[in-house]
């Protein structure tokens, strides 16, 4: 492969990494001007965020129709509920041969085009075959969207914004959700399933347009040979950068992996330690429960006490909801503050301590029997709420957010698309068994023991974090794969 051309020396300076914990000193970091093209980026992002949310939280409002409209058993429940994971899995796998081939923006084209049709599919769904197959699809373009959306924000934005844009990735998917819950108690008296599911085609056709228009990324165009389509990208999106300057790193960034460049160079031992900081967030986000939370809300608050649909679907829609909007917020003032790998430790501590008050309260509930959650919520059904809101504003600043952050900001260019692809899969892989098997693991040992089980891996997951992973906030794209260089591979 040929090398691409370097003008220059890059001006910017390299940065420090503090020992021990990867920290980084950036004297020269000072954000850029927020410009309309910027703008677009971000709308792009908070569209495909936000069809991922809703796509996710509109299950949970949308069941109780679906199951009287076609008399499903438990493990159909199940099917119609994970197969948007399933589709989620197959579009990540894709979208990271997509996102290197086609390009960041029309990736998320796709995507959208994905969102419209599998919305129509599910609204018209005469049997369950069909509605299955609509969720799948819409989970096609889930998939692809987790994969370009975020990586097209953390290589447009700038390098003092980059937590702030992808956490706004994951501040989008927590609106959709909410918004989700909200057209589900709106229309929970009707039961009118085929309207919630078939809404996502509306938000599907602004993306669309709004991607049209949208900039290319010019990391993406620089790989593909393109230096003076890049130039006039950048222009466009940081006129006051130094664009010469900035192409040139990534020029020589590129050149340096231009002999790792091939199909299976995500898995060389040079990028090995990238790749299991990525696959071990994508697990864990998972594996603590957050999924199964989101899907099934409204069973669980059922469980806890909560008898009237209107009482579960109003706990649904603000203690899972809402709060994990505003809890967003924190993630998106501090990410490129305090750094990512606080927030990780902290809210993780916060995540251990809720679930594992959850399922103490839901051993307290069994104890008590079925006369006195036949009553309404007692004690224990109050402090099982309180520990899902406490978790969710855990969840919400730390493994949500920080995880797509990191996804995409580890991998070196070249193989970027293919490592963020890789590590979205399996995240989606962890999805779609968590959501599948949740009902069949609490009919099995019971919701206490479930949710110590979340606990535990909690626990694994702080553990791990705290050994493996290093912090990588203030660093260009380019600086952070020397990172793993300097600490060791």
């Amino acid at each position: 492969m040929s090398a691409l051309p370097v003008a220059a020396p890059s001006r910017r300076p390299k940065l420090k990494a503090v020992p021990g914990s990867g920290e980084a000193e950036d004297p020269t970091s000072k954000g850029g001007r927020f410009t309309a093209w910027l703008f677009v980026v971000l709308v792009v992002v908070l569209f495909s965020g936000g069809l991922f949310g809703y796509d996710q939280g509109v299950i949970s409002g949308a069941l109780t129709g679906i199951k009287t409209a076609f008399a499903l058993s438990p493990f159909l429940v199940e099917v119609v509920t994970s197969w948007v994971t399933l589709g989620a899995l197959v579009g990540a796998l894709v979208a990271g041969e997509l996102t290197d081939r086609l390009g960041r923006r029309r990736s998320v084209l796709i995507a959208a085009a994905l969102f419209i049709f599998g919305a129509g599919i599910q609204a018209y769904a005469p049997v369950t075959v069909v509605l299955v197959c609509g969720r799948f699809i819409i989970g096609l373009g889930v998939g692809v969207a987790s994969v370009a959306a975020p990586l097209y924000s953390a290589e447009l934005a700038p390098a003092a914004w980059r937590g702030r844009f992808v956490s706004a990735y994951q501040l989008a998917i927590t609106v959709g959700i909410f918004l989700a819950y909200l057209l589900g108690g709106a229309l929970s008296s009707t039961a009118d399933w085929r309207i919630m599911l078939g809404a996502a085609g509306v938000p599907g056709l602004l993306l669309l347009g709004i991607g049209l228009i949208a900039p290319e990324s010019p990391r993406w165009l620089m790989k593909m040979h393109r230096r003076e389509d890049a130039r006039t990208q950048m222009a466009k999106i940081e006129p006051s950068e130094d664009c010469e300057g900035a192409l040139n790193a990534i020029a020589a960034a590129l050149n340096r992996e231009s002999k790792t460049a091939s199909r299976g160079a995500v898995l060389n031992a040079e990028w090995r330690r990238p790749l299991l900081i990525g696959l071990g967030l994508a697990i864990f986000q998972q594996i603590t429960g957050i999924n199964a939370i989101i899907y099934y809300a409204d069973q669980i608050f059922g469980s806890a006490g909560f008898l009237t649909e209107a009482s579960r679907t109003t706990a649904t829609t603000w203690a899972i909801g809402a709060v994990n909007v505003l809890a967003t917020f924190i993630a998106i003032a501090y990410i490129d503050g305090v750094g990512r790998r606080v927030l990780l430790l902290v809210g993780m501590i916060g995540m251990t301590v809720s679930l594992v008050v959850v399922g103490v309260a839901f051993q307290l509930i069994k104890q008590a029997g079925p006369a006195l959650a036949n009553a309404g919520p007692s004690v224990a059904g109050i402090v099982t709420l309180a520990g899902l809101v406490v978790f969710i504003i855990s969840f919400a600043f730390s493994l949500g957010p920080v995880t797509w952050t990191m996804i995409n900001e580890i991998f070196p260019g070249r193989i970027r698309g293919r490592g963020v692809a890789i590590c979205t899969a399996v995240n989606w892989a962890s999805a779609y068994l968590v959501s599948q098997f949740f009902l069949t693991l609490v009919d099995a040992i019971g919701s206490s023991l479930t949710f110590g089980l979340f606990a535990v891996f909690s626990v694994i997951g702080w553990i791990w974090v705290y050994v493996y992973v290093p912090e990588t906030k203030g660093f260009t794209l380019e600086e952070v794969q020397d990172l793993w260089k300097e600490t060791g591979k």
